[in-house]
């Protein structure tokens, strides 16, 4: 259960990072912003991840 779940997650992240991406292209944001932009959009999907792993572990 747990190798699906990490794979599935590694192939959330991927895709989140792509359209990330192609949203700063989009909207034109400074190449300065764009780490923080990752960065944050990241945590913000890892915690997501984690807690629907965690909650899918004791259901």
């Amino acid at each position: 259960m747990m190798v699906v779940f990490v794979v599935f997650s590694a192939l959330i992240l991927f895709n989140i990072n792509r359209l990330t991406s192609i949203l700063c292209t989009q909207k034109e944001i400074p190449e300065e912003k764009h780490p923080k932009i990752f960065r944050t959009i990241n945590i913000y999907i890892t915690i997501l991840l984690i807690s629907s792993y965690v909650e899918i572990l004791y259901t």
